[in-house]
């Protein structure tokens, strides 16, 4: 079984409570739109999967793929800043979300907090909204989970606050 924490849209800024709220996890997925210094404390702090966002700098952008897919435990996870949410994927992952799904699909971008489950594709969608104070968002958002064999589970949102 591993314990995920999941974030998203930090813009830069990093609440000190990330820490005690993933403090359990193995491991750290970030969304994308890290933001300058976010990467750094989180890869110090456990493993960190993530990919880049439209914000995020070339140097970001050499550390993390646009799309990171990847088995976790027996989950095909594919994870992508901007992909849209069930019926409204976006042009870019509309092709092989529907020849290739996968069983769990991450996206950011949209500062919205969102747990949708697909079921023409089988798929359970995850946005964890917004983590930074920058944007359209009221309150700030995180996500932890566990996966263990297929079994996605024990999902809770967390807030930190108003943005």
């Amino acid at each position: 079984m591993k314990r995920i924490g999941l974030i998203s849209d930090t813009h830069g800024y990093l609440d000190e409570a990330v820490f005690k709220h993933f403090e359990e996890c193995d491991e750290v997925w970030h969304a994308g739109d890290f933001g300058a210094g976010v990467a750094a404390p989180l890869i110090a702090f456990k493993p960190l999967r993530g990919v880049w966002g439209n914000i995020d700098d070339k140097d970001i952008r050499l550390e993390f793929p646009e799309h990171n897919r990847f088995m976790c435990e027996d989950v095909d996870v594919w994870m992508t800043h901007i992909g849209g949410y069930p019926g409204r994927y976006s042009a870019q992952v509309r092709p092989e979300i529907y020849t290739k799904p996968p069983k769990l699909f991450i996206t950011g971008h949209s500062h919205i907090l969102k747990v949708m489950f697909d079921p023409k594709i089988n798929c359970l969608h995850i946005n964890p909204g917004a983590a930074g104070k920058s944007g359209w968002h009221k309150v700030r958002t995180l996500i932890r989970l566990s996966i263990s064999g297929e079994k996605i589970d024990n999902l809770e949102v967390i807030e930190l606050g108003k943005r």
